[in-house]
């Protein structure tokens, strides 16, 4: 008897490591979704007169909701408060919703002069119709991913706290990431075959196999749930109800949680809106079509699919996490660098790949090392909304940056996108917002330094390995 009280699904490595690939596949097509437009952006500029803002500015729409109108937020708190298994299926049907408004936006039925394109197209002319709806479409779904991807991380932490904590979410990660290399491959294909809708088409429809994903992940949680209950040894349902607002000064007051913060959006401020940007960079510096330049950066994931739950096994192990985000920061600037600096003469198709390669290595170290040491710096009780202060603080650079790129990319290139319109075969110069991700970069690397010397003075063992702790609350020291 006594053992049988003392046994929950966690306990049961079929059961979490089954937990995790039902929460990852929802992941996996989620970020399909995030780049369904990203290797299409010279057709968008043919078939919808998406100029390069047009393009950053809807790139950067997935964020608006969750920054101005604060739902990171309160999808944490909402998190905290409901539990790990009910976010999943609000932030599931989120994602689906907003998928299908996109998808209006971008058919040719609503481009005809479908429901709602005279109301759309009679504000703000110089913004496409489509591109309005689905910017409203993209920023829906954008809080549902958002909120999908903060619950899965406490998920992943529920399930494999004191265990092999850093390997899940590399694996997470790296199943994620799978979807990246799947949507650049299968993306221009499907455009080829049957238009921009086909490809979103296609990415709605996976989205809503994701949160039949999700409904069933709910039937675990709940399991496990009941089995904490019984236990009533600071089970997961009673740190949620523990919860407080007042907590979250011990978030807001963190040195180093604000540093982390502000790593991770400088970080990944250069790497996912690069992802928009990539294809037509490859495109216009190798002279390669849309379909060959989209699979060439389809190997970048590649190295994160990979490394990410070896280095995960590695710090559960061995530790240094903090200098793992150090040496991804400078990773990252130096694939930049190369895309921007050098001659046109030397950059082939093998440099290309290098840099490509690199930037996978840097998207392996800072991930696999940054997620696992959040709970190093919170408690339990407030991971959720630690979460997603993170997020939300990301979500401010991951909305700017693509506007931003694509207003540097059209200011450095005059002319050139009306020449585009008009069936002009010219090329943009990407060498201006490659010099600006590489300063993100570096803003990063700095960073990195700064946390490495914040944890050796206060001890909050971001180098030391994971899997000696048996227990998160115990090891949670709020900085």
């Amino acid at each position: 008897m006594v053992e049988k009280i003392h046994s929950t699904l966690r306990d049961s490595s079929v059961a979490r490591w089954t937990a995790l690939i039902l929460l990852a596949s929802t992941m996996f097509v989620a970020y399909m979704f995030i780049d369904v437009l990203a290797p299409l952006s010279t057709m968008l500029e043919t078939s919808l007169k998406w100029t390069p803002d047009t393009f950053g500015a809807v790139a950067g729409s997935e964020y608006f909701l969750n920054v101005f109108a604060f739902f990171l937020i309160f999808a944490g708190i909402i998190l905290d408060r409901i539990g790990v298994r009910k976010a999943t299926l609000v932030s599931g049907s989120l994602m689906v919703i907003g998928a299908s408004i996109k998808l209006y936006g971008i058919s040719d039925y609503f481009n005809a002069g479908g429901f709602g394109y005279d109301f759309f197209n009679s504000f703000w002319t110089g913004f496409p119709a489509s591109a309005k709806v689905a910017s409203v479409g993209f920023a829906i779904f954008g809080c549902g991913v958002e909120m999908a991807g903060v619950t899965v991380s406490k998920g992943i932490v529920k399930w494999f706290a004191g265990k092999e904590l850093a390997l899940a979410m590399g694996l997470e990660m790296a199943i994620a990431r799978l979807g990246v290399f799947a949507v650049f491959r299968l993306s221009p294909y499907l455009a080829e075959k049957g238009g921009v809708s086909l490809s979103v088409g296609v990415g709605t429809l996976l989205l809503l196999i994701g949160l039949l994903t999700f409904s069933v992940y709910f039937f675990f949680d709940k399991k496990l749930d009941s089995q904490t209950d019984a236990l009533r040894t600071g089970n997961e349902s009673s740190s949620e109800e523990e919860f407080r607002i007042s907590d979250l000064k011990a978030i807001f007051t963190s040195k180093t949680f604000m540093v982390v913060a502000g790593l991770c959006v400088l970080f990944y401020s250069a790497i996912f809106p690069f992802q928009k940007f990539a294809t037509g960079m490859l495109e216009s510096r190798l002279g390669m079509t849309t379909s060959e330049a989209s699979g060439l950066f389809s190997y970048f994931p590649i190295g994160a699919m990979i490394l990410t739950p070896l280095l995960g096994w590695f710090i559960d192990n061995k530790g240094k996490a903090a200098t793992m985000l150090m040496l991804g920061s400078l990773l990252v600037i130096v694939c930049h660098l190369i895309f921007a600096l050098t001659p046109e003469e030397n950059f082939t198709f093998a440099v290309a790949l290098g840099a490509i390669i690199v930037l996978g290595v840097s998207f392996s170290l800072v991930p696999a090392s940054l997620w696992p040491s959040v709970p190093k710096l919170v408690e339990n009780k407030v991971l959720g909304s630690a979460y997603s202060i993170i997020f939300w603080i990301q979500n401010i650079g991951l909305m700017l940056t693509p506007v931003l790129i694509g207003w540097a990319l059209k200011r450095s290139n005059p002319g050139i996108a009306e020449q585009i319109a008009s069936g002009e075969a010219v090329k943009y110069n990407y060498t201006v917002p490659m010099l600006i991700f590489a300063g993100f970069g570096v803003a990063a690397l700095l960073l990195a330094f700064y946390l490495k010397a914040l944890d050796k003075k206060k001890g909050f063992g971001l180098e030391l390995p994971n899997i000696v702790k048996k227990d998160l609350d115990a090891t949670s020291n709020p900085g």
